[in-house]
């Protein structure tokens, strides 16, 4: 016996890679549901071999659903997720409207599983920002063994991250380079994307960082451990999927390099590949379809006390958010609804 499925937003980037992988990591579905704004009603979407027809998310109703899986935004999701928790549906949402509830899990799953248990307060559990989930990936091991003092991390983040329109952005400008008759200005992003980088992501805040940087420290403190220090900066680059970090950690007890690789190698949900050899290293284009975090460039910072760097690199569109959305659904049935 399987679970009866819903993903809204199906039509999206993420929506879409949730329903991939959903069918790639054969999950026990007897029934899915795919859902979007009434204009998209009645377009169709695959589902392994299956083709859906998208319904309307305004008239479904959610009673007799198991999960549902959402990727509409924080302004959709404001409206829907209460619909269907209330019509007893968990949902997993990828947004960021309930990532700083405390009455509702953040969860990483390779991080903390146990936070699934907290889920029935509101009947949602909130997917982490796609920066936030890989790095975290790679800090949880490290902290368990050396306790992380505090994280300095600068992002290197693709297009996706912005959804459709920064992906069309980039491709758009990149042409019209080539093509000076055919401007394109920047529309989706704050400058000029193609053959540049961009310095802000999401709005400014009072103190100058901007939201995503935020993001970053608050999440890894829930998720974590709140006592770490995090401070970021986050940046938008010319690439279509795969975000990048360069993560430099602070630790209270040493950590040699050697013993942080093999502690990372025997981690779940991450990949090592780390030789000090022209592209013993992993890049964006290399992440992208993959499940993993992988991480390269493991070596001592000697200019602090304990000290320690990394290269961080994930598909954005998949362990940022699809794929982490999967895994805490197989958490949640695995630990709590047991079906399948």
């Amino acid at each position: 016996m399987g679970y009866r499925i819903v993903v809204a937003g199906a039509t999206g980037n993420v929506g879409h890679e949730m329903l991939n992988i959903l069918a790639e990591r054969q999950f026990p579905v007897d029934e899915i549901a795919a859902l979007a704004s009434r204009r998209s009603q009645g377009t169709e979407v695959t589902f392994g071999e299956k083709t859906l027809k998208v319904k309307d998310i305004d008239t479904f109703d959610f009673t007799g659903w198991d999960i549902a899986l959402f990727a509409i935004g924080s302004e959709a999701t404001k409206t829907y997720a209460p619909r269907a928790a209330k019509a007893g549906c968990v949902v997993i949402d990828n947004s960021s409207l309930y990532r700083y509830d405390p009455a509702v899990p953040l969860i990483v799953p390779e991080v903390n599983p146990d936070a699934v248990e907290g889920y029935a307060k509101k009947n949602i559990i909130a997917n982490p920002n796609c920066s936030t989930a890989q790095m975290v990936v790679a800090l949880k091991p490290l902290h368990d063994r050396a306790t992380i003092r505090r994280v300095v991390v600068s992002t290197y983040q693709s297009v996706s991250g912005a959804g459709k329109a920064g992906m069309d952005e980039l491709w758009d400008q990149t042409k019209s380079i080539y093509n000076p008759t055919d401007d394109k200005p920047a529309a989706k992003f704050t400058k000029q994307i193609a053959f540049n980088v961009i310095p802000h992501i999401d709005v400014f805040m009072d103190g100058g960082d901007t939201k995503e940087e935020w993001k970053m420290v608050a999440e890894t403190k829930k998720i974590v451990d709140p006592k770490i220090k995090v401070t970021a900066t986050c940046v938008r680059v010319p690439v279509f999927v795969g975000h990048s970090e360069a993560v430099n950690i602070e630790f209270e007890d040493h950590l040699d390099e050697d013993e942080a690789r093999e502690v990372l190698r025997t981690s779940p949900g991450i990949l090592v590949v780390d030789k000090r050899e022209d592209g013993g290293y992993i890049t964006p284009v290399e992440c992208v379809g993959d499940f993993a975090t992988f991480v390269s460039r493991i070596r001592q910072d000697p200019t602090i006390d304990n000290g320690l760097n990394l290269w961080v690199v994930s598909d954005n569109l998949r362990k940022g958010a699809a794929l982490n959305a999967v895994q805490i659904a197989e958490l949640l049935g695995n630990r709590v609804l047991k079906k399948g």
